[in-house]
C-alpha cells in the first residue's frame, strides 16, 4: 500500500515537531533547572492545633533521615514523589502532596489522621483509634481525647469505639462532660462524667447488620441516653447533692437506679443536709418520671390540713362577727323605737298638764 504526498508530509512534520519540542525542553533544563538550588521549603500541616501528633520539624527530621530534604539541592534532583511516599508511610499522615517552582521553592502539604479516642485495654494494649476506624501508635505527644478502658479487643475498638468516640466528640456538651469510657467483659458500657463523684452505666452499645450503621445507631443511642441523664443532673442531683449517690444506671427506659455511696464514701465527700433514711438502691426518674417520697406527701398533707383548718377558723370568726355586728345593729334599732315611744307618751302628759294648770 502505497501512501500519498500528502499523508507523507503530515507524518514528517509531526515528527520535526516532536523532536523539537524534546530538545526545547532538555535546553530550558539543562539552563535552568540542572543549576539552580531550593531556597525554600514551605511544610503546610492541616488540623495542626486540634490534633497535634505531627509537626514542621517531625517532618523535616523525617525527610532528613530519608536523605530527601530538598533544601539546598538543586531542583532537578528533588524527588517529589519520593518525599510523598515517605511521609505517607508514617502511621500519622493521612495524605501528602510535593511539588517545587521554578524559583527554587518546594511546597510540601501534609493532613494527619485524627484520633479520637484512645484504647487502653486490659490485656495491656494501649492505642488511638482515629475517625475512620483505624488503629494509630501510641506517641510522646499528649492528646485531651476520651480515654477507654476495660475488656477492649481491636475487632471491638474499630466497630464500636471508634463510632462512639467520633459521636462525643461532634457534640460540644458530651465532649466536655465524659472523660473515661469503660467496658464490662459482656461489652456493656460505662461512662465516668467530669462532675460529681459517679459512674454511669448505658448499657450496651447498638449492634448493626452492616458495620457503615453502627455510627447511626449510636449516635441515636447516645442522644437518647445523655437527654435522661442531664434531666436527672438538673432536676434530681441539683436537688439531692452531687455526691449523694456512687452508681446511675440509666439502661432501662422510664427509670434511672440509683445506688447510694457508702459510710466511707460520705465521710470523704463534702457535707450534705441530713435526708430520711432509704433503702441502699432507690429507682428515681427525672421530671415526667420522677417518683415522690413518703416524707413528701406527708408533710405536703399535713400542710394541707393545716392549711384547711386556718381556713376554717377564718371562716368561724368572720361569722361570729358578722353575727355581733346584726346583733349591734338590732339592739341600736330597739333602742331607737323605744326611745320614740317614751317621746309619744310624754307629749299627751304635756299636754294635760298645760290644760290643768289654764284651768
Amino acid at each position: 500500500m502505497k501512501l500519498s504526498p500528502s499523508k507523507i508530509f503530515f507524518i514528517l512534520s509531526d515528527v520535526l515537531i516532536a523532536v523539537y519540542l524534546a530538545f526545547a525542553f532538555c535546553s530550558f533544563d539543562k539552563k535552568g533547572g540542572n543549576h539552580t538550588l531550593c531556597n525554600k521549603v514551605n511544610i503546610d500541616i492541616a488540623d495542626n492545633a486540634t490534633s497535634g501528633f505531627i509537626d514542621a520539624k517531625i517532618i523535616k527530621d523525617r525527610l532528613q533521615k530519608g536523605g530527601v530534604y530538598p533544601m539546598g539541592k538543586e531542583i532537578c534532583k528533588v524527588d517529589a514523589r519520593r518525599i510523598e511516599e515517605m511521609l505517607k508511610a508514617s502511621p500519622f499522615v493521612q495524605t501528602a502532596d510535593c511539588y517545587k517552582t521554578e524559583g527554587g521553592h518546594v511546597y510540601i502539604s501534609v493532613t494527619q489522621r485524627m484520633p479520637v479516642i484512645r484504647i487502653k485495654a486490659d490485656n495491656g494494649d494501649d492505642y488511638y483509634v482515629d475517625d475512620n476506624d483505624r488503629v494509630m501508635p501510641t506517641t510522646h505527644y499528649v492528646s485531651d481525647l476520651i480515654i477507654a478502658t476495660g475488656a477492649i479487643n481491636r475487632w471491638y475498638a474499630t466497630n464500636f469505639l471508634s463510632p462512639l468516640g467520633r459521636v462525643i466528640m461532634a457534640n460540644d456538651v458530651w465532649k466536655n462532660l465524659i472523660e473515661q469510657i469503660n467496658v464490662l467483659p459482656n461489652h456493656s458500657v460505662e461512662i465516668v462524667p467530669r462532675v460529681g463523684d459517679h459512674i454511669v452505666h448505658l448499657g450496651r452499645l447498638p449492634d448493626g447488620n452492616r458495620r457503615t450503621d453502627h455510627y447511626t445507631l449510636i449516635r441515636k443511642f447516645m442522644e437518647v441516653k445523655m437527654t435522661r441523664l442531664l434531666k436527672f443532673y438538673k432536676y434530681g442531683l441539683s436537688e439531692v447533692g452531687w455526691n449523694k449517690y456512687s452508681y446511675i444506671d440509666i439502661e432501662f427506659d422510664n427509670q434511672i437506679i440509683c445506688r447510694k455511696k457508702s459510710a466511707k464514701h460520705q465521710a470523704a465527700a463534702p457535707v450534705q443536709p441530713v435526708a430520711p433514711a432509704q433503702p441502699a438502691a432507690e429507682t428515681t426518674q427525672p421530671q415526667n418520671e420522677t417518683t415522690t417520697t413518703p416524707t413528701a406527701d406527708t408533710e405536703k398533707k399535713t400542710d394541707n390540713a393545716s392549711n384547711t383548718d386556718r381556713t376554717k377558723k377564718k371562716s368561724e370568726t368572720k361569722s361570729e362577727k358578722k353575727l355581733e355586728t346584726k346583733e349591734k345593729k338590732t339592739e341600736k334599732k330597739s333602742d331607737k323605737s323605744v326611745k320614740k315611744t317614751e317621746k309619744k307618751t310624754e307629749k299627751p302628759e304635756k299636754a294635760k298638764k298645760s290644760k290643768a294648770g289654764k284651768a
